[in-house]
């Protein structure tokens, strides 16, 4: 018995696997650098800009992933 594969819905799901995964990985290499960043400015310097070291994480995770 001869069995017949669709080999383009196979390399059309790794190829949707593969683009998730660089999005994910570039999302979450921006989160990380926003953070970085925010974090390393002074309460002064925050305050400048109207924020508080307690909104770091949140405004990291908002330019990550909802923008």
């Amino acid at each position: 018995m001869a069995y017949a594969t669709d080999t383009t819905r196979i390399a059309g799901r790794s190829e949707g696997l593969v683009e998730r995964l660089r999005t994910a990985l570039a999302r979450r290499r921006l989160y990380k650098q926003t953070f970085s960043e925010l974090a390393a400015l002074s309460n002064r310097e925050l305050s400048d800009l109207g924020l508080h070291r307690s909104m770091i994480r949140r405004i990291a995770y908002q330019a990550a992933y909802e923008a």
